[in-house]
């Protein structure tokens, strides 16, 4: 889970990122998708990144606290689907879900969101992902994030990319950077990114917030116990600061 605040002109914004494992604990396989809930309603974020959400769960979650939602159809199967859903408290103006898929059995995607603060505002771009497991496939999938961000969302609109990027060597930072001039919350915080797999003995560093127009005033995960035991990922909280 990311956090992150934007202040200026008045507004202040929450988001959060979490990877909730298709609403299955990793220890019980029982379904957490009611705690998740309580959980994300005591934080009351403004903006909701979800990865391996299914079917309607984001609809469930969203229910009365957050109206204005979109969802990224990535995998089907005969019991159903997931993908990666925003949950956003401001009108979402427009959105579109990139297909990252590199093979038939391993489906991916990016669902890009557009947000209007305020009138006077440039559009804020929220970008929610979950690439592959293979190397040479997430190298691809970053390459056609960089080309869509670059075709699609202006130079001076803020914007934030988050989600599990299952980036087991630490290699998307460069291409993120050097092409499109994001930084990485977590990284800028602490010198190092978060690790935050697996939720027993987090090693892994897979969860990641990149960002562009914000300043990062501090980041660190979120290990309590009520969140660790309903996903196989660690949240993370981030606080930024709008430039």
């Amino acid at each position: 889970m990311i956090i992150i605040s934007v202040i200026g002109a008045n507004m202040d914004i929450q988001v959060l990122t979490y990877n909730i494992h298709k609403g299955v604990g990793w220890h019980t396989r029982k379904p957490t998708i009611e705690p998740i809930r309580q959980l994300l309603r005591q934080r009351d974020p403004d903006v909701i990144f979800l990865q391996e959400i299914r079917g309607t769960q984001f609809e469930f979650l969203a229910e009365e606290l957050w109206p204005h939602f979109s969802y990224g159809k990535n995998a089907v199967y005969a019991s159903g689907h997931h993908g990666n859903a925003i949950l956003s408290k401001y009108p979402i103006h427009h959105s579109q879900n990139i297909d990252l898929s590199m093979g038939r059995y391993e489906r991916r995607g990016l669902l890009h969101s557009i947000v209007q603060l305020k009138p006077e505002q440039s559009p804020l771009h929220l970008l929610c992902v979950h690439l592959g497991l293979f190397k040479t496939d997430r190298q691809k999938q970053l390459q056609k994030i960089v080309d869509h961000i670059s075709a699609v969302i202006p130079k001076q609109h803020a914007l934030i990319l988050g989600g599990d990027f299952n980036d087991w060597g630490c290699a998307a930072t460069a291409i993120l950077v050097h092409e499109l001039g994001l930084q990485e919350a977590f990284m800028l915080s602490h010198g190092n990114y978060a690790r935050t797999f697996p939720a027993w003995k987090p090693l892994l560093k897979l969860d990641r917030i990149y960002y562009r127009g914000f300043q990062s005033v501090q980041a660190h995960r979120l290990m309590d116990k009520a969140w660790r035991v309903l996903s196989d990922h660690i949240p993370l909280e981030v606080s930024l600061i709008l430039k």
